[in-house]
């Protein structure tokens, strides 16, 4: 039994790993005959269940986190207000392209057989999807990618989004505002995604505004659940066996509230590892904001003729 126990040291509070028949065995071990109905009543009674770990334990956070939720929503009211292109952006879990098992369950009168092992030499390659979410039309747009999850890649998802949709749908705004996470490859921190922006900035003569969120608070940017999860819960227990199963799953994700989702494959080969010099990052022409500057900053383009 001892090793079949854990609990709280302090305490001396006690719990066990065993189940209703290794209790059962254990009492009868001690002489006491109990059925395994009458064990399970007893420990309802003393508020025993089946329990599951819940994520609920944010750890250690930024004494500034809430601030920097007014500021970002804040932002968010004005660009909306106007009427100025504002984006969600982030990247989905890589995906093996293959005849893989996928989560999630699905309406069928046979079961479908897949391959027994998630091995990556068996996989036709890997996905790797981003996102951008435009919150005011509440639109989506998936570039996936085929090579790495790079700032560069992330930069040329946006480009794609701004070609497609965006210069179209804002004809004439010269104001772009980002809300993304604060790590990955589209991270406050990372200077080839600020190289990036700083090239579609010249590229459109946008001014780029970029809000992070705080370490640890990823799950609050919008596209977390207002596009991702509906992707996900489209393409739920089926094999994304081709990137044109994963593009037309995507393409196929809808909402109650008019959500559509447009997607593009991008199979250019990035490179890992890319590296910017201090003196081609002096030559942004970029602008921390005053509140917060690690996580707030404005990109402007590059132009004589634009008054900064």
């Amino acid at each position: 039994m001892v090793d079949e126990s854990a609990g709280d040291p302090i305490s001396g509070l006690k719990w066990t790993h065993k189940s209703l028949r290794k209790i059962q065995q254990a009492l009868d071990d001690e002489g006491f005959v109990i059925s395994l109905p009458t064990i399970s009543r007893l420990l309802r009674e003393r508020d025993y269940s089946l329990r599951v770990n819940h994520k609920r334990v944010a750890g250690k956070q930024c004494p500034e986190r809430d601030q920097q939720f007014t500021y970002i929503i804040r932002w968010r009211k004005a660009y909306l207000r106007r009427q100025w292109p504002l984006i969600s952006v982030d990247s989905k879990k890589r995906e093996l392209v293959g005849n893989f098992k996928n989560a999630g369950t699905e309406w069928r009168q046979d079961r479908r057989e897949v391959n027994i092992y998630d091995f990556v030499s068996l996989a036709q390659g890997k996905a790797i999807p981003y996102g951008i979410y435009d919150i005011g039309c509440n639109q989506g747009y998936v570039s996936v990618g085929t090579s790495h999850n790079t700032a560069e890649f992330a930069v040329a998802s946006i480009r794609a989004w701004w070609l497609t949709v965006g210069q179209k749908t804002y004809l004439g705004r010269r104001h772009l505002l980002i809300e993304a996470d604060c790590g990955g490859a589209n991270g406050n921190r990372c200077r080839l995604w600020k190289m990036g922006l700083q090239e579609l900035a010249d590229e459109f003569g946008l001014i780029i505004t970029v809000t992070h969120y705080p370490t640890g608070a990823s799950k609050w940017n919008p596209i977390e659940h207002h596009m991702f999860n509906l992707i996900s819960g489209n393409w739920a227990g089926k094999p994304l066996d081709s990137y044109e199963t994963i593009l037309n799953h995507i393409r196929a994700t809808t909402s109650t509230t008019g959500f559509r989702c447009q997607a593009q494959l991008d199979t250019t080969e990035y490179e890992l590892n890319k590296k910017i010099s201090n003196k081609d990052f002096a030559a942004l022409c970029l602008r921390t904001h005053k509140r917060f500057p690690q996580w707030n900053y404005t990109i402007y383009p590059r132009t004589l003729d634009y008054v900064k």
